[in-house]
């Protein structure tokens, strides 16, 4: 009999809460068999068996257990308390209004289950189409007849966050004057607790320029010309995050953190990039990218906003940032300074490309596409002069883009 302990699923991770049983108690279960759905500090996952047996559940759905507490048993002749609660209890969502219980025991994504649960969908009807076939949001939203989340038109670096549900965050009822309260995620209390300690405890300051994207939008143009039908064409986010990654090359303290009194000087390039996910900020990593291609870092932020939006993004491609890129440049704001990643040394916040008229080399008056961008820096880690020329590289590889298509 071996004991199914709650995972240590990220490198910041200390507790997870059981969103529900995949297999029921009792239940003969293969080695590999996913078992059961984990929301972390970074993400929803499930979790395999490592070994065939019996299953025996231990901790019931909606637990909140630290790391390393025993949530399962599989093996021969397994045996989970008296006090177990019923298999397949999915917290803070109804039962669908066809009163199926099978729904509950399908391989769905959290937010495909809150769909499902407020618009009456039996989940064991739909065929996912999710990795490993589990279901998603747009599978509920088209068995709903309801509109699917829409594709961002912009980088998916800030994807439109839709209104949560009222299930993904439970009601406490109402408070005095009518005011509503609600409980957070687990997500959101770790995105508020890390931002509350970023600003207590770093020392940060910002600097700021203005960028003349007329060759950046330029190029992207010539991109898009010559991209294929159906091929992805790199955003002005994508130029960004790979200017960004080249610059880090060059200015390393921009690419390490401050620890224990400490540089760490990391030695890839990884850029996370800003989701706004249905009820939390997430930040997927663009592994390496400094040596990818425009094509490749294209490809794959559209491959993270994805799975960040459907719920299906796994810790490990949130984790090992070494910079972050934020942008807000989608919702027509000019300007915005980001709050740090810690442990990161830096984070550069990006706002939208706007139109000024500026006097060109002959003294005529032309049309000039200006965008602001703000570096949130650690000062334990860069000084301003350090910040200053990192920012200026980052700034040269956007007006003089040909590098980035390299």
């Amino acid at each position: 009999m071996t004991d199914i302990t709650m995972p240590k699923l990220s490198d910041s991770m200390e507790a997870g809460t059981i969103l529900s049983w995949l297999k029921a108690d009792g239940e003969t279960v293969a080695a590999g068999d996913e078992l059961v759905e984990i929301e972390t500090d970074k993400a929803n996952m499930t979790y395999e068996s490592p070994e065939a047996g019996t299953l025996a559940i231990v901790a019931s759905a909606g637990e909140a257990l630290p790391v390393g507490a025993v949530i399962a048993r599989v093996g021969a002749g397994a045996e989970a308390p008296a006090s177990v609660a019923p298999a397949f209890e999915v917290p803070a969502a109804a039962p669908a209004a066809n009163g199926s219980a099978a729904s509950t025991a399908v391989a769905a994504t959290p937010i495909a289950r809150r769909l499902a649960a407020a618009h009456g969908v039996d989940l064991s009807a739909l065929a996912g189409s999710g990795p490993r076939g589990r279901v998603t949001r747009a599978d509920v939203a088209a068995a709903a007849g309801i509109a699917a989340p829409a594709a961002p038109k912009a980088a998916p670096l800030a994807t439109a966050a839709a209104p949560a549900a009222p299930a993904a965050q439970a009601a406490l009822g109402p408070a005095a004057d009518g005011v509503e309260v609600r409980e957070l995620s687990r997500l959101q209390q770790v995105v508020a607790r890390r931002m509350a300690e970023a600003k207590a405890t770093v020392p940060e300051f910002q600097v700021q320029t203005e960028v003349a994207m007329d060759a950046a939008l330029a190029l992207r143009a010539q991109l898009k010309a010559a991209a294929s039908e159906g091929g992805v064409v790199p955003s002005v986010n994508d130029l960004i995050v790979k200017a960004s990654a080249l610059a880090l090359r060059e200015h390393p303290l921009a690419n390490g953190s401050y620890k224990d009194g400490r540089f760490e000087l990391h030695p890839r390039v990884n850029v996370g990039i800003a989701v706004a996910a249905q009820d939390a900020l997430v930040v997927p990593t663009i592994t390496d990218a400094d040596t990818r291609s425009l094509g490749s870092i294209a490809t794959e932020a559209r491959r993270l906003a994805a799975r960040v939006r459907d719920g299906s993004i796994t810790p490990p491609e949130l984790s090992g940032g070494t910079f972050t890129v934020s942008n807000l440049g989608m919702y027509g704001i000019t300007a915005m300074n980001p709050v740090i990643n810690m442990p990161q040394a830096a984070i550069l916040g990006a706002g939208a490309t706007r139109t000024v008229l500026a006097r060109n080399t002959d003294g005529e008056i032309t049309d000039r596409h200006l965008m602001t961008l703000t570096l949130t820096c650690d000062h334990r880690i860069l000084y301003g002069a350090d910040a200053a020329r990192f920012l200026a590289t980052i700034r040269d590889l956007l007006e003089a883009p040909l590098r980035l298509a390299l």
